[in-house]
């Protein structure tokens, strides 16, 4: 194995983390967004109003994509197991 193979898999690591990743992440920045616009605008600056919709809105994204992350993952670790089986 080469810097070149490692660097693949790294950015193939990566990329996997991102698309597993991204659903759960981009739900709780729109939930985020939401309830800071619903605070600003309503003036009630409690902080703990933010963490129950986002870790509610986190669990119904992944409950729905779970399948979708359980792929990506077992894509990249097919992947790995391929090449330590060819070698690299």
């Amino acid at each position: 194995m080469n810097e070149a193979d490692a660097l693949d898999i790294v950015q193939y690591a990566i990329w996997t983390v991102l698309t597993a990743a991204g659903p759960a992440v981009a739900a709780a920045m729109l939930v985020g967004i939401i309830i800071a616009l619903i605070q600003a605008l309503t003036q009630i600056q409690e902080i703990t109003l933010t963490f129950v919709p986002k870790i509610v809105a986190i669990l119904l994204v992944v409950a729905f994509t779970g399948p979708f992350m359980g792929a990506q993952i077992s894509a990249f670790t097919n992947v790995i197991f391929e090449r330590i089986e060819t070698g690299f």
